[in-house]
């Protein structure tokens, strides 16, 4: 019985000690945040990405992680609220153990129109993130397909390689591949431009073109047209720290998890994430 046993045992442990989480965007349609934390669990998931608050008090949502023994090792803390209150951005997060905030998206009047602007909002993050740093935080921004065009004046470069450029070596970047994608990037070739600074990456799948349109076009992990024998080694050379499981739309939620974190802990490389 004990050497039946032995085998899933050792895949559970293996599981955990995978740097995969889940962003809780993809769970937001199932109806509470206890059973979004269960499918995580479930799956074999120990960490997430949250989003903002989770709308509960710091208490709940320490207490709802703690009960699936899941850690919040990121959350997407919207740039106004950065700049609006960051010390109570800073203490929910510090509550909660969340150590890294990220920019998730910038809405259309935030966004930079020429090489200047992104500059000067890099150097703006670039403030905020050592602020952060100050408190034992850590700041990163997450891209989607507006930065990966080339502004007037950028000299060939794309906004977001301006805005790194503009913050500085103390901003972190959380790259989305199946956004990366869609703008006719490589991920590859981004992951190597921005080596040694990718906290995470949405580890997220395009169907192919004209499919899934009722899942905007997402499909789950390794289960649609990106090339994931060339990305994940380069994540791994990129140095990424965490792959973060998430999907727009998903018809299926829990499948999506489930399916992913599957395909992760299958093909992730052996050093992954250390």
């Amino acid at each position: 019985m004990l050497l039946t046993a032995l085998p899933a045992f050792a895949q559970r442990a293996d599981t955990r000690a995978k740097p995969i989480a889940v962003q809780m965007y993809t769970l937001r349609e199932v109806v509470s945040l206890d059973e979004q934390l269960k499918i995580v669990h479930d799956a074999g998931i120990r960490a997430v990405e949250t989003v903002g608050t989770q709308d509960v008090s710091s208490k709940r949502l320490k207490r709802l992680l703690a009960k699936y023994s899941i850690k919040a090792i990121s959350t997407h803390a919207q740039l106004t609220n950065l700049r609006r209150d960051l010390d109570g951005v800073v203490a929910f997060n510090k509550a909660v153990g969340t150590t890294t905030l990220v920019v998730p998206y910038l809405a259309k009047e935030e966004r930079p129109t020429d090489a200047a602007g992104w500059i000067a909002l890099g150097k703006e993050l670039g403030g905020i993130a050592d602020k952060l740093r100050a408190k034992g935080m850590t700041l990163a921004y997450h891209n989607h397909d507006f930065e990966l065009a080339e502004p007037a004046g950028s000299g060939g470069k794309t906004g977001l390689e301006l805005l790194f450029e503009g913050a500085g070596p103390s901003l972190q970047a959380e790259l989305d591949l199946a956004w990366i994608a869609r703008a006719g990037h490589d991920p590859v070739a981004l992951l190597g431009k921005f080596r040694g600074r990718v906290f995470a990456v949405h580890a997220k799948d395009n169907a192919p073109q004209g499919q899934a349109k009722d899942e905007d076009g997402f499909a789950a992990l390794g289960q649609g047209v990106l090339d994931w024998n060339a990305i994940l080694p380069a994540a791994e050379r990129a140095g990424v720290r965490w792959y973060i499981l998430e999907h727009d739309h998903p018809l299926d939620p829990a499948a999506v998890v489930k399916t992913g974190a599957a395909y992760l802990n299958q093909h992730l490389p052996a050093g992954a994430g250390r």
